[in-house]
């Protein structure tokens, strides 16, 4: 009798970029800090993978 295959659990995702691996920052300029929009820029928290880290 053939073994059924299991896939491992998919990793969860990071909770700070909910899997996308991107967050939003806010754009100041000038000497008031004025903000003017906003930046996407690298999740510092998974480093851009996506998946929650294992520490």
């Amino acid at each position: 009798m053939p073994r059924k295959k299991t896939t491992a659990p998919a990793p969860p995702s990071c909770p700070v970029c909910q899997g996308s691996g991107e967050v939003s920052r806010t754009v100041h300029v000038g000497r008031k800090r004025r903000a003017v929009g906003e930046q996407t820029g690298l999740c510092l928290n998974c480093l851009g993978s996506g998946e929650a880290p294992t520490e």
